[in-house]
């Protein structure tokens, strides 16, 4: 039988350098809706350790293993990550792939409205943000060893398909405004750019910031890959489009003027600048596609509460309904 986390402190002293048990606290932290994620408390000090999440899984889905890959290449690059100190493959320890990185203290918003801060917080936090993006599309990853770390071709065609499939593999019902949005990404594939590394989930609940509003940390890698940087970009702007609060974690009407945080025009502009580029490119596909691939996983999501193997059930058969919600932003926005 695998031993419960709080027991493999044996385990860890094995493999990771300087670690000493007992690990005194396990304490699974509220996000990882997808890959399960805990803070270890143990005798040389905290540690974070994520693994798969139990059950049948899609082929692709829950890499950990590739999680740790980008932690490890990015480590002396400007992209600040926490250090990649060790991955478990072997299953008869816990059940489940999984790795432990160091543990970073930093401050983490869930609510993009950065609520109870001042503007100036705001205003640097926004800004790191910002520049941390385009230090990831910077990164010269044939030196990081990262040159085979995605797949040719085109970016969005890929993964247009790939997601395809997995919200067909976890569909529940028929939803037109996901099969208009999926025929209309289909159909309207940009020309590809420059490989870059893309973290393929960006947003401000995947980063960890100083008490400056400096990011100190770049979270959950487990969508990255090689791709078209753009998609990174879309993927934030996207979130911007859903309602404020807890659920939708949005800025849909709010008065961003008004507490320091840019426009997405302004961050784009600021984006397009630090990336070298010519112009502000145009983000209606980049932010479309992000709209179908998040409705994509909490599909899966949603599945897997049905099922019973979920993180969270609860909170996952909650998400399950902005699937149709999410398509129709998408569609919105492209017509």
């Amino acid at each position: 039988m695998p031993e419960p986390i709080s027991e493999i402190a044996p385990y860890l002293e094995a493999q990771v350098p300087g670690f000493e048990g007992p690990i005194t606290e396990v304490q699974k932290t509220a996000q990882g809706q997808s890959n399960p994620t805990f803070i270890l408390t143990a005798a040389s000090g905290k540690y974070v350790l994520r693994r798969k999440p139990e059950g049948e899984l899609l082929k692709s889905a829950h890499a950990v293993d590739r999680e740790f890959r980008v932690l490890s290449a990015l480590r002396d690059t400007d992209v600040p990550v926490p250090d990649a100190l060790h991955l478990c493959e072997d299953e008869s320890v816990l059940g489940t792939m999984f790795y432990v990185m160091s543990f970073i203290e930093g401050r983490n918003w869930v609510d993009p409205r950065l609520k109870d801060e001042t503007n100036e917080m705001r205003a640097a936090v926004y800004d790191s943000m910002n520049a941390t993006l385009a230090a990831l599309h910077s990164v010269d990853v044939e030196a990081v060893g990262l040159g085979d770390y995605g797949p040719p071709g085109n970016y969005f065609e890929r993964q247009v398909a790939r997601w395809t499939k997995q919200y067909r593999a976890t569909e529940t019902e028929t939803l037109k405004p996901m099969e208009d949005l999926i025929a209309w990404l289909e159909a309207q594939t940009p020309p590809e750019g420059p490989a870059r590394l893309v973290h393929g989930d960006w947003r401000i609940d995947n980063l960890l910031f100083d008490p400056a509003g400096t990011c100190n940390a770049v979270l959950d890698w487990e969508l990255s890959t090689l791709g078209h940087p753009l998609a990174d970009l879309g993927s934030q702007i996207m979130q911007w489009q859903l309602p404020p609060g807890s659920e939708g974690r949005g800025l849909m009407g709010v008065d961003r003027a008004a507490l320091g945080i840019p426009s997405d025009a302004e961050y784009a502009e600021r984006y397009a600048a630090r990336a070298g580029l010519a112009d502000v490119p145009d983000l209606d596909y980049p932010v479309a596609f992000a709209f179908f691939r998040m409705a994509a996983i909490i599909q899966g999501v949603k599945k897997r509460a049905l099922d019973g193997n979920a993180s969270n059930p609860e909170a996952g058969l909650r998400m399950g309904a902005y699937v149709p919600m999410f398509a129709q932003a998408a569609l919105a926005r492209i017509k």
